[in-house]
């Protein structure tokens, strides 16, 4: 071959390299014509999205009550950060075991990815949950203890600490003595039994001069079971110098109860938990102190935790969701209102 075929050659070689990478560009203009610009990068970031997504099931005791509400809206929050999808499902009462387990036991079926509970027994709650995990399910639990070492961690208020407060600022306000009655919540809650527990050692211990008229009526899980005890033991107690309800419906029952009898004036009612009504008998002087938990905290943190244990971060065993007694004294301080307030309308709507 001589120098001038060499050239040509040289120059049809190029020409036909030129001539495939114009039809390159051809075709990738062609492909972008039929997808809008951006459409592969959504579709590579939506099925990374896909995969990474999870849903958990956060289940209550119950949905009656505004407690409830808050734990809803603090799981909700956490959820809408972390990219996961929260269904909620609990019993319509409070003390429908059977309910709650099958709720646990139809989330093992549809092979959620993480369950957040509020067990209302702390035993008949455990086989189902053992089961939960077994398939491979991790478990959060919130509010109430359960006696299984299974779960991921347990967020909570130190119930029995609230219990301790709560009998510190009966003993304040009575001066150091009087007449107290205790109405229990129901039989098997570990919440609500710690609290009575801290009340009525702390009374016991550091209260010498208070007498305990009665602590063993419990109120049930329904408000009209708890305003009906509590009429029952105004009427077996005509004088009574204060009263320690250990959660919401009790609190409401005797905040009622109390007023209708004319008797509020002379007891003097240490409650637990807030709602909009028992707020409102705070600040009108029907009820003197509530012990406030953050059902809100509860909520966020069980399902912040349990999301943390999925992608391989250590998890405390034990965390303390806090609680702060509240008066009319200091209602309206930003630590009050912290837990009288929290942003439910936000996240429920």
């Amino acid at each position: 071959m001589n120098g001038k075929q060499l050239e040509i050659g040289m120059f049809n070689r190029s020409r036909g390299i030129r001539i495939l990478a114009t039809l390159a560009a051809t075709m990738t203009i062609f492909s972008m014509g039929c997808e809008p610009p951006g459409s592969v990068a959504a579709k590579i970031e939506a099925k990374t999205a896909a995969a990474n997504s999870r849903t958990f099931a956060v289940i209550p005791k119950g949905t009656s009550h505004e407690f409830w509400k808050a734990v809803h809206a603090g799981a909700v929050k956490a959820g809408n950060e972390l990219g996961v999808e929260i269904i909620w499902q609990g019993p319509a009462r409070e003390d429908d075991r059977d309910d709650q387990i099958k709720v646990v036991e139809q989330f093992i079926t549809k092979g959620v990815d993480g369950i957040v509970i509020a067990p209302l027994d702390d035993t008949a709650l455990i086989r189902p949950l053992k089961e939960a995990s077994e398939a491979g399910i991790p478990v959060a639990i919130i509010d109430s203890g359960v006696k299984w070492d299974g779960s991921v961690t347990f967020a909570a208020t130190d119930n029995f600490e609230g219990g301790v407060r709560a009998a510190r600022e009966m003993g304040r306000q009575l001066g150091g003595k009087g007449r107290v009655v205790v109405m229990r919540y129901a039989e098997g809650s570990a919440s609500t039994t710690k609290r009575e527990q801290g009340f009525l050692d702390t009374i016991r211990s550091d209260f010498p001069d208070v007498v305990m008229l009665s602590d063993n009526s419990y109120g049930g899980v329904t408000l009209e079971g708890c305003v009906s005890t509590a009429e029952n033991l105004l009427d077996r107690f005509p004088e009574i110098d204060g009263v320690f309800a250990p959660c919401e419906p009790v609190t409401v029952a005797f905040m009622r109860t109390l007023d209708q009898a004319g008797r509020k004036a002379s007891t003097v009612l240490v409650g637990f938990d807030a709602s909009e009504s028992l707020v409102d008998g705070l600040r009108n002087g029907k009820v003197d102190a509530l012990v406030v938990q953050s059902p809100f905290a509860m909520g966020e943190q069980g399902v912040s935790l349990l999301v943390d244990s999925i992608e391989g971060r250590e998890v405390a065993k034990r965390f303390d969701t806090g609680c702060v007694v509240v008066t009319r004294e200091n209602m309206e301080t930003p630590e009050a209102q912290v837990v009288l307030n929290p942003p439910i309308d936000q996240y429920l709507k």
